[in-house]
């Protein structure tokens, strides 16, 4: 690692190297050759002076790229293509003369930056799914598990712990969806030419047009696509770029989400993301646990979020066939909205791999507002021996009131069941009040409904990527 130039946070700390890979300039320049090859064979099979000896030369040094002989080219001639043309052309002898033969340098820069998003749109499915499956074991194991629930961040009807993973995990699920299609929706640039017409291969074919429109499927079918944009530019649409910064921009505000709620438990002491054993929460106050891991999920997150304006911008100001104000952004909007989200995903499977459970402090939180939540029972039971409802609920009303300032302003226990027992009106024993302190009598159908989403939602897609699971997500930092 260079001590003395910046070096991107995104690749020292936080992505994998199987990100990092992706977008790798050995991906990216083995990807261009892979592309002149599948053209120079497409080409020969539809009927031009190509050979199989010029064929098979350029594809024994697909791999071994010179470097040096094109960033010395590039500093000549200002143009990455034509330098990476030159320095392939330098190797293969033979084979230089029909080295992107017809093509534009979109051929190789669009079509591999689509090959490279959809292989790294492959690996983010993985960890979705793997966060899916982590996320999964954890709600089923505590389905059961009486929580108290909030909204507005006030104390609600209580749900499970094991409920409110699912919502975690219906964002996610959800964005799983969205990922599917875009990327089962991806096509390749193909060899359009300069403005998209192309008016190159109209030429090398003699205007045969049912020759020239097997061209693009049949370099897609060799790249491992299906087709290709029926129309463009010189460029694919730069929506494209949009849609998949969509995807991860979808991705990242779950996960912001997901990473809040963790920060807002731990705070309250019933979930802790994973503390290391000689893990250092704060260089002051040496008793902190601070949620370290989870506010990294949010940091980055915020940025992927906003990352995504960048293709936004550049496709709606993309001026007719092409302009090139859009290289510079997309060599960083891209990239990085990729490693970073990577890593985010490496974050949530790790915080969920390990998420501690204090149950007995989640009980005991519950149970310090049960009372409250367990009043209309205590009014239905009260009217069953002769109370009317009218008063009891203007009874109970005000008792709530006084229990509540017992709480809040005395910082007393909440005494609410006494109260109530010490009222003739309700004409229930303490004893009896008690009998409706069962948490599990107020969770509704939340245990029933983690089942069910478990096995009609989540199963299913585990099953059917079951040859992805397994993975285990290494936190740099």
């Amino acid at each position: 690692m260079s001590t003395d130039r910046y070096s991107s946070p995104l690749s020292e700390r936080y992505a994998s190297k199987e990100m990092q890979y992706i977008f790798s300039q050995d991906m990216k320049f083995t990807t261009w050759r892979k592309l002149w090859i599948a053209l120079a064979e497409t080409e020969k099979e539809l009927g031009l002076d190509i050979t199989q000896e010029q064929i098979d030369e350029l594809k024994a040094h697909v791999d071994d790229i010179n470097y040096d002989v094109a960033k010395e080219r590039e500093k000549q001639v200002r143009h990455d293509v034509m330098s990476h043309v030159y320095a392939y052309g330098q190797q293969c002898p033979k084979a230089k003369g029909i080295i992107h033969l017809g093509a534009t340098s979109c051929y190789v820069g669009d079509n591999t930056d689509i090959i490279i998003m959809a292989e790294a749109l492959k690996l983010v499915r993985k960890k979705l799914i793997n966060v899916l499956a982590e996320l999964a074991k954890f709600a089923d194991k505590y389905k059961g598990l009486p929580t108290l629930a909030f909204t507005h961040f006030q104390p609600a009807q209580p749900t499970t712990v094991g409920k409110r993973a699912t919502l975690w995990m219906q964002e996610f699920y959800l964005d799983l969806e969205d990922l599917d299609y875009v990327l089962g929706s991806l096509k390749l640039l193909g060899s359009k030419g300069t403005t998209g017409t192309q008016a190159s291969f109209k030429e090398l074919f003699d205007g045969n047009n049912e020759i020239i429109d097997k061209i693009d499927p049949m370099i897609a079918k060799k790249m491992g696509f299906e087709s290709c944009y029926p129309v463009s530019g010189q460029t694919y649409s730069r929506k494209v770029d949009t849609r998949v910064a969509n995807v991860l921009a979808g991705i990242a505000a779950s996960a912001h989400k997901f990473s809040n709620d963790i920060r807002l438990l731990q705070h309250l002491k019933e979930i802790e993301e994973p503390f290391e054993k000689n893990q250092i929460g704060s260089s002051a106050m040496a008793y902190k646990r601070n949620p370290m891991r989870s506010e990294r999920i949010a940091s980055l997150s915020r940025y992927v979020m906003i990352d995504a304006l960048n293709p936004a911008i550049t496709s709606a100001t993309q001026w007719f066939e092409r302009t090139l104000d859009d290289s510079a952004n997309k060599r960083l909007s891209i990239p990085e909205g990729f490693l970073a989200i990577d890593g985010i995903l490496d974050l949530c499977l790790n915080v969920v791999d390990g998420l501690v459970v204090y149950d007995k402090v989640i009980t005991k939180r519950l149970m310090s507002e049960l009372p409250f939540m367990a009043t209309e029972n205590i009014m239905m039971d009260a009217v069953k021996k002769g109370g009317d409802r009218q008063e009891l609920h203007e009874k109970i009303r005000q008792l709530s009131m006084e229990a509540g300032k017992h709480v809040k302003q005395d910082g007393l226990d909440n005494d609410l069941l006494e109260l109530i027992a010490a009222d003739d009106s309700f004409g229930l024993t303490l004893e009896e009040l008690k009998e409706n302190m069962d948490p599990a009598k107020y969770t509704g159908r939340a245990e029933y409904q983690v089942e069910v989403f478990l096995r009609d939602v989540i199963q299913p897609v585990l099953d059917a990527n079951k040859d992805e699971l397994g993975m285990t997500a290494e936190i740099n930092v």
